[in-house]
């Protein structure tokens, strides 16, 4: 791989874990409940402080997004069977009445004499040629008979096996549909939470100095990044040039970027789809060992699966890049812990 990428970039401070909880903002204090800061210090800190909390609301709302367009597409899929079932059950009871009269009718014609057996066609045939050409009639009658027999029983089988579907498919369809509205709601809520603490954390932006902005902002970083073959390098590539493109939460580009936009950017940019999730984008591709990484490969911070807050992307020679807070930037820092304190693993997308 050809760079000129080796001079030390300083690392933002790290990401400190907030537990998921059943209710979006149920762990986190009330955005209106932040006091005031005495020292410039304090200001910064708080700051920071407020952006953990917005950029893990901001998970919650976008995982349960993601959860959403999922049981969208359940729902879709029972929806289908639903329909196929009803389909099928319709036309198994059309069959089913269909051979139902035909072995009525074969069986009317034998109660009413139509059916005798060999020795009766012997005993009442007037010649050799009249009993073997009765004995057909009566081989065929009997052989239909049976085929329709069987047809009806293979229809009647059908049907319930049709009724069957049908009853499972209404049931997934309609757990769908539940899962679907109860997240919604899930969502709205979420959401509000987020914009309530997005306005709080531009407000405390504001009362930050000019050199307290460029500290969060940190150096730039405007070296030369060729990466490696491959669908890794490529969307290393991708990623490496949205550096100095502000961070802003729930953003998947181009302008702007939250962390697991930037990464879905740059995957998709090489025809590979992630969704917009950094808990979501955990569960694809295939688990790597620490110090493992390729270029490409994405590492992921939180405390388990289950409390992932960000997700970043490993460039080689020891760095990373990523959108890692408000007030900075997309950059460049050391794997891992320019990607915050609490590394939990890596996941290889190409390759």
């Amino acid at each position: 791989m050809k760079r000129a990428f080796r001079a030390a970039v300083s690392v933002t401070a790290a990401i400190v874990v907030v537990s998921v909880s059943p209710s979006p903002a149920l762990a986190l204090p009330p955005a209106h409940q932040q006091p005031p800061p005495s020292t410039a210090s304090e200001a910064l800190d708080q700051y920071r402080e407020l952006t953990k909390q917005a950029e893990k609301v901001t998970e919650d709302w976008l995982a349960a997004k993601t959860d959403l367009d999922k049981k969208n597409a359940q729902l879709t899929k029972a929806s289908a069977d639903l329909a196929n079932a009803k389909a099928a059950m319709a036309q198994a009871a059309a069959d089913e009445e269909a051979f139902r009269g035909k072995v009525d009718v074969l069986t009317s014609a034998s109660f009413q004499g139509a059916r005798f057996n060999k020795l009766s066609a012997l005993l009442t045939g007037s010649s050799a040629e009249n009993f073997l050409e009765r004995a057909a009639a009566l081989g065929v009658l009997a052989s239909d008979n049976e085929q329709a027999l069987s047809k009806l029983t293979g229809a009647v089988n059908l049907a319930a096996d049709a009724q069957a579907k049908s009853a499972a498919a209404q049931k997934s369809a309609q757990d769908a549909t539940n899962a679907a509205r109860a997240l919604t709601d899930k969502i709205a809520k979420t959401k509000r939470d987020l914009d309530a603490r997005k306005d709080k954390v531009q407000a405390a932006y504001n009362e930050l100095s000019g050199a307290q902005q460029q500290q969060l902002a940190g150096p730039v970083d405007n070296s030369v990044f060729l990466g490696p073959p491959g669908a890794g390098g490529r969307a290393a590539e991708v990623a490496m040039q949205q550096r100095g493109k502000w961070y802003v939460y729930g953003a998947d580009g181009p302008n702007t970027f939250d962390c697991s936009g930037l990464t879905m950017y740059a995957y998709n940019a090489v025809g590979i789809n992630l969704p917009h999730s950094s808990r979501a984008q955990y569960g694809y591709g295939k688990s790597v060992s620490y110090g493992q990484w390729q270029v490409g490969d994405l590492l992921f911070y939180g405390s388990s699966p289950g409390s992932i807050h960000h997700v970043a992307m490993y460039i080689g020679d020891g760095m990373l890049v990523h959108a890692s807070t408000s007030g900075t930037p997309v950059k460049t820092g050391a794997a891992p812990d320019g990607g915050g304190g609490d590394y939990l693993g890596a996941r290889r997308i190409a390759g």
